[in-house]
Order: C-alpha cells, then sequence, then structure tokens
C-alpha cells in the first residue's frame, strides 16, 4: 500500500515543473514563430503586431473609404484630361480655321483700294481704246484674283444693297431718305464687309433708306 502511494506522489508534477514545462513550451513555440498566449489569455503578437488581427473589420472599412477616395479622384483626373484634351482639339480646329482672320483684316484694305481705283474713272471714259482703258482692264483683272484668292480662303464680301438692315452685318454710317428702297433696306453701300467662314472680319457701312415712317427700323433676326 505505502508502496503504491509513493508511485504516485512520485507521478504527480510539482508546480515548478509545470512552470518549467510551461516555459519551455514557450520557448519552443517563439522559436518555431507561432504566437504565445499571456496569462490572461491574450496573444502579443510583438514589434510586427498586425492591425488585421486586432480588428479586422474597422481595417477593412478604413482601406474601402481609402480606395473609394482615390477611385473618386482618379476618375476626376481622367475628366479633368479629357477637358483638356478637347478644348486643345477646339482651339487647334479654331487656329486652323480662323488662323488667318489677323491677316485678312489687314489686307481688305487692298481690296478697298482696288475698288476706289475702279470707281474714280468716270462712266464715260471706260469705253474705247487708249492708256487710260488698258489701266482700267489691269485694274479690274487684279480686283478679280485679288476677290478669287479672298474666296479660296473661305473670305466672303458682304454687299448688301438693296437688303434689310442687320446690326450684325451691317454698320449704319446715315439715312437715305426719298430712296426707291423701302425703310429700313440698306440703299448704299459705303465700305464693303467681309466675314470669314461665319464670323464677321469687317461690318459692312452701308447707308439706310429712310421713309415715310420714320427712322430706318433694324431688321430682327427672329430665325433659331
Amino acid at each position: 500500500m505505502n508502496t503504491q502511494d509513493d508511485k504516485a506522489e512520485n507521478e504527480t508534477p510539482t508546480p515548478a515543473a509545470e512552470t518549467a514545462a510551461a516555459e519551455d513550451g514557450a520557448e519552443e513555440a517563439a522559436v518555431e514563430g507561432e504566437a504565445v498566449p499571456d496569462e490572461a489569455g491574450k496573444i502579443d503578437l510583438g514589434e510586427n503586431e498586425s492591425p488585421w488581427a486586432l480588428d479586422p473589420a474597422t481595417r477593412i472599412a478604413e482601406l474601402e473609404e481609402e480606395l473609394a477616395t482615390t477611385k473618386d479622384q482618379f476618375l476626376r483626373f481622367m475628366a479633368e484630361a479629357e477637358n483638356v484634351r478637347k478644348r486643345s482639339e477646339r482651339h487647334l480646329a479654331e487656329a486652323h480655321k480662323y488662323g488667318v482672320a489677323n491677316f485678312a483684316r489687314a489686307v481688305l484694305t487692298v481690296a478697298d483700294d482696288l475698288s476706289r481705283a475702279l470707281a474714280a474713272v468716270p462712266e464715260d471714259q471706260r469705253e474705247g481704246e487708249g492708256l487710260l482703258q488698258n489701266l482700267l482692264g489691269g485694274v479690274e483683272a487684279v480686283e478679280r484674283e485679288f476677290l478669287k484668292a479672298l474666296d479660296a480662303h473661305h473670305i466672303e464680301r458682304i454687299d448688301p444693297t438693296g437688303e434689310p438692315f442687320d446690326p450684325n452685318l451691317h454698320e449704319a454710317m446715315f439715312e437715305v431718305p426719298g430712296s426707291e428702297y423701302p425703310s429700313g433696306t440698306v440703299a448704299q453701300v459705303i465700305q464693303p464687309g467681309y466675314r470669314l467662314h461665319d464670323r464677321l472680319l469687317r461690318p459692312a457701312r452701308v447707308g439706310v433708306a429712310k421713309g415715310d415712317g420714320g427712322a430706318a427700323q433694324p431688321r430682327v433676326d427672329t430665325t433659331v
């Protein structure tokens, strides 16, 4: 009987032995890289503590918010880049279309001078043969070629005689009372106008017919 009790007593581990075994197990776990729970049962991750292990739901929400912010910024940058591209294309197209506008305005005086030179020749001296007639024919040929060159660059001459007065295209210089044209109509063109494509280069300077109704009324364009 005493022998069996002594044997059971010898087989029961002492507290010191249990502590030593736990320490040995912890050391082995640490060597193997496994997390070791502390006295309260919590796992200490050490310096490489991951926020995922602490609160994965919160971390996922933070990453989703960061992803949404990054995506929004990316979409804004893409939209701005697209707007810049469209503006650049529009400016380039306008530069090709209206690039000659300043040059055209500068040479319009040449057309005016040619017209004045032709208008200075009296009607009774235009017919026949001689130096004056030869000179007149040369100026007329130059004017035709010049207008043809303007037309090739989409520069259109505006000569609105007999047309309703349009303040968008015409500049009224005076009124013409007792004209054969209806009131509010262009009765006389002092200086023709020009436009490049749909852009006005210079308005036509005109005299507007004045009838019995009083001052000329400009035309109101109701087209859309």
